[in-house]
C-alpha cells in the first residue's frame, strides 16, 4: 500500500489538549470487524466486552521528564535538550536531540538549573539535531536521578500547544508504569483507572505486563510513499515467562486477548513462535506492521486515534482492515472525538 491511502483531514481543534476529567470517562468507539457496526460508548463501558479468562496485555514502559532547558556557556545563549536514552550509566552518557542544533557543538558545555544544578559536555555529533552528551556529576545515580526529576519537564508531544503542568506529571502515564525508559507515554493505556482494573480483575480478566521503551520515532510521520522501504527506529523490549504464560493460556481457551495500545501490539508481535505463541524475549524492535499482515497472537486492540500517515495508523488499518478504520476514522472526525495522546480511544474486536 501506499503512504498517501493513509491521509485524511484532521480538524486541529480536535487534537486534545488536555486530558479528561477522570480516566475512564473519556469516550469509547467500539468497532466490530465481523459485522462492520460501529458503537459510541464511555471507556468504563468496556467491561461489557471482557469475560473471565480473557486477557489485556499492557505496556509498563514509564515516562521519564525527558525535556531539559539550559544555557550554552559563555554566550548563554538558551537551548533545549531532549533525552531520548541513556547510553552509559557509569559515565552518564545519554543520546539526545539539541535545538538548536546548529550552535550547539562537540565541546560545548551546557547548563541546568538556575543554581548550575547540572553540567553537560557535548562528546559526539549523531545526526544533524542529535548529539551525545556527558552528564558531569559525581553523586550517587538516586541523585542524579533527583535533579534531573526536578529539572526535567514531562515530554509532552508539540501537537499539544501548551506548557506542561504538575497535573502532567501524573497523566501522561498509566497508573501501572513501573519501568522508566519511555520519552512518550503508551497513551491507549492512560484511559485505565485504577478502580476500572479492579473492576476487570473482579469479573476475571487476567493482565499481562510487557515493556516497550516508546521512543520519539514513534510520532515521526512516515516520508516514502512505498511504505516497504519505511524504516523504523528501534525501540527496546521486554517480555518475559510470565506474560507468555498469561497470554497463551488465553490463545489455548480461545479467550480474548487484547493488546492494549500499539506500542503492546509491536512488542508481542516482535517474539512469536513458529506455533502462534508468545515467548520471552529481551532487546530492540524495529518491527513495522503495515497491510497486509497476518496478527499471530491478539484478536483485540485498544488504542487511541492516531494523525494521519503516521506508522500507528498504518498499524491500526493492518489489524482492523482498511476500509473499515478509515471508515471509523471518518466517524470519528464526524462526532468530534478527540485525537492523539490526550485524545479518546477504540477498541476493535
Amino acid at each position: 500500500m501506499k503512504l498517501s491511502q493513509f491521509k485524511f483531514d484532521l480538524p486541529p481543534n480536535l487534537i486534545s489538549q488536555n486530558p479528561s476529567k477522570n480516566r475512564d470517562e473519556s469516550r469509547l468507539m467500539v468497532v466490530h470487524r465481523n459485522t462492520g457496526e460501529i458503537e459510541h460508548l464511555q471507556f468504563k463501558d468496556i467491561l461489557k466486552f471482557f469475560d473471565e479468562g480473557d486477557v489485556m496485555v499492557v505496556n509498563n514502559t514509564k515516562v521519564f521528564p525527558a525535556r531539559l532547558y539550559g544555557r550554552k556557556e559563555k554566550t548563554g545563549a538558551k537551548i533545549e535538550v531532549f533525552l531520548l536514552r541513556e547510553l552509559n550509566k557509569q559515565n552518564r552518557l545519554w543520546d539526545v536531540i539539541v535545538d538548536p542544533a546548529r550552535k550547539i557543538r562537540v565541546g560545548n558545555k551546557l547548563y541546568f538549573g538556575d543554581n548550575v544544578e547540572l553540567v553537560a559536555e557535548v562528546i559526539d555529533n549523531t545526526t544533524s539535531r542529535g548529539r551525545t552528551i556527558r552528564f558531569l556529576h559525581d553523586g550517587t545515580e538516586e541523585e542524579f536521578k533527583a535533579i534531573l526529576d526536578t529539572l526535567g519537564e514531562t515530554p509532552l508531544p508539540k501537537y499539544i500547544k501548551r506548557k506542561p503542568s504538575e497535573e502532567d506529571r501524573e497523566r501522561y502515564q498509566t497508573v501501572y508504569a513501573k519501568y522508566e525508559g519511555a520519552v512518550a507515554a503508551p497513551t491507549a493505556g492512560m484511559h485505565f483507572s485504577r478502580e476500572l482494573i479492579k473492576r476487570l480483575e473482579i469479573q476475571g480478566t487476567n493482565f499481562a505486563e510487557i515493556t516497550l521503551h516508546t521512543g520519539l520515532g514513534t510520532f515521526r510521520p512516515i516520508e516514502v510513499e512505498d511504505l516497504s522501504k519505511h524504516k523504523m527506529d528501534a525501540e527496546y523490549f521486554r517480555v518475559e515467562e510470565e506474560a507468555c504464560e498469561i497470554v497463551n493460556k488465553g490463545i489455548a481457551e480461545r479467550r480474548r486477548v487484547c493488546a492494549v495500545g500499539t506500542t503492546t501490539l509491536r512488542a508481542m508481535e516482535s517474539t512469536v513462535t513458529a506455533r502462534g505463541l508468545l515467548k520471552p524475549a529481551e532487546g530492540w524492535t524495529n518491527l513495522f506492521i503495515h497491510p497486509p499482515y497476518d496478527f499471530s497472537i491478539v484478536n483485540s486492540l485498544i488504542t487511541n486515534f492516531h494523525l494521519p500517515k503516521t506508522s500507528l495508523l498504518i498499524m491500526v488499518c493492518a489489524f482492523a482492515g482498511y476500509d473499515l478504520a478509515m471508515k471509523a476514522y471518518e466517524e470519528a472526525i464526524k462526532e468530534k472525538y478527540g485525537f492523539f495522546s490526550y485524545g479518546d480511544a477504540m477498541l476493535i474486536i
